[in-house]
């Protein structure tokens, strides 16, 4: 059952674990792309409502993130050290808080969309059309409040193969659907921005029935309701212990990067547009250096759960060489694919100005992501530390980034690329802070218990 041997080296057991995850990422940026090139055809509006009505599901995800980090941590940890019940435990414990959570968000999404759009933009156009996407999107968030939690845990103890198999066939059922509702195919109705809705919603809904059948041949780690009501003092600590800071890290970080669009989306539609293309392209552009990061931080809590600390800094420090590898190919893709998305998109001559110097913006943007990413929610959290992340992406982002964006937005008047320049230099401020905590070593941590269930 110990996933780890000592006769594997750092580098096959990291690509075992990257390829399917790297599958994963790319899938879910080709849906983000999809979405926006099949809108793209129906107009600006569509995609800029459809951008920032997005931003919810941003929050929530990073919501599932949260819980399924602190999961993880746990799992990972005790699936090396060899025992499985802790890890059926705390599956539960993960899918009671995420249920909770999603259903007031899913509330606040059916019966108050329009007050959620107008958190973003006071564009009436925006805000009619973002309203009929967010209620729709209800049906997604409660399955995917299942799905990301009972995922998180396969993919802790290794298990990153099914996981992606599950994506394909949602990805896939995604983009084909999409195309469907967007443009009335098969005798469909056209729909515009809510069929985008309609298409993610079924393809979640299809994903966790693929989930339920998967888990009915597992044998040892399977999607039980009957988990959350398992229960143990110990694992529960631990867990809140754990997710908590991770969760609260996860959403004031998504919260406070949403509020860059309010920013923008305060500075017009071309710049929200712009914006939009520009996020697909960074998407495409991370997908490597984000799923070395997922990759590495699940072989190093096997590693820690077994207790060999010194291979640990060995596997770190190997990640971290491949984190500036695949951060500087990642900002070379995006230089390269620039020149086709700015002959792709129909924008007007405004947000197309804007969309050629957010894309080069991003070509370096995208090395500071990559290495805070690795450390703060890969390495750190391997070990069970995830209170440095929460304090030091906090004060990075509420006391820097997001005052500087409306000082520079608002008060200084300065023009719309200056202002995108500045939020994009939140990720080099905490650079310092990060890796001056990856070599103190004070996350190379055992978390694991003993005797849980002899008490």
């Amino acid at each position: 059952m110990n996933p780890t041997n000592t006769k594997d080296t750092f580098y096959p057991q990291i690509i075992k674990l990257v390829i399917p995850i790297v599958i994963q990422n790319l899938l879910s940026a080709a849906v983000s792309s999809t979405d926006v090139i099949m809108l793209n055809y129906v107009g600006q509006s569509s995609i800029s409502a459809v951008s920032l009505a997005a931003n919810y599901a941003g929050v929530l995800f990073m919501i599932y993130y949260g819980l399924g980090t602190g999961a993880s941590m746990l799992c990972a940890q005790y699936w090396g050290k060899g025992d499985l019940e802790p890890i059926r435990v705390i599956e539960g414990i993960a899918m009671r808080f995420s249920l909770v959570l999603t259903l007031f968000f899913s509330a606040a999404a059916f019966f108050a969309p329009r007050l959620m759009m107008q958190l973003f933009t006071n564009d009436p156009e925006l805000i009619d059309i973002g309203a009929g996407y967010l209620r729709v999107m209800t049906v997604t968030y409660l399955c995917w409040s299942i799905i990301e939690v009972y995922l998180a845990v396969l993919r802790s103890i290794g298990r990153v193969t099914v996981s992606m198999i599950l994506n394909v066939v949602a990805f896939t059922l995604n983009i084909f659907l999409n195309a469907v509702f967007i443009f009335g195919l098969f005798g469909a109705p056209k729909m515009g921005a809510v069929g985008v809705a309609i298409a993610t919603a079924a393809s979640r809904v299809i994903e966790l029935l693929g989930c339920i059948t998967i888990s009915a041949y597992s044998k040892d780690i399977k999607l039980k309701l009957s988990y959350m009501f398992l229960g143990n003092k110990l694992l529960l600590q631990d867990f809140v212990r754990l997710s908590v800071p991770a969760l609260a890290n996860d959403v004031a970080w998504s919260v406070a990067f949403s509020m860059y669009s309010v920013i923008l989306g305060h500075l017009g539609s071309d710049a929200v547009a712009a914006n939009s293309l520009v996020v697909v392209v960074r998407n495409f552009g991370t997908v490597l250096c984000f799923g070395t990061a997922s990759a590495g931080g699940i072989l190093l809590g096997n590693v820690m759960g077994v207790g060999d600390m010194e291979r640990a800094k060995e596997y770190a420090s190997k990640l971290m060489k491949l984190t500036v590898i695949t951060g500087a190919i990642g900002g070379v893709m995006v230089l390269i694919a620039t020149p086709f998305v700015l002959r792709f998109a129909s924008l007007s001559e405004t947000a197309m100005h804007y969309l050629k110097y957010m894309l080069l913006i991003n070509t370096y943007y995208i090395m500071g992501a990559a290495v805070n990413t690795t450390l703060i929610a890969g390495v750190f959290r391997a070990g069970g530390d995830s209170r440095f992340g929460l304090i030091c992406d906090t004060i990075d982002m509420w006391v820097y980034a997001v005052p500087l964006g409306f000082i520079a937005a608002f008060a200084l008047k300065l023009p719309v690329l200056w202002v995108y320049f500045l939020l994009c230099t939140d990720e080099f401020v905490k650079w310092p802070w990060v890796i001056r905590h990856y070599r103190s070593r004070k996350w190379l941590k055992n978390i694991t218990r003993e005797n849980l269930f002899e008490q």
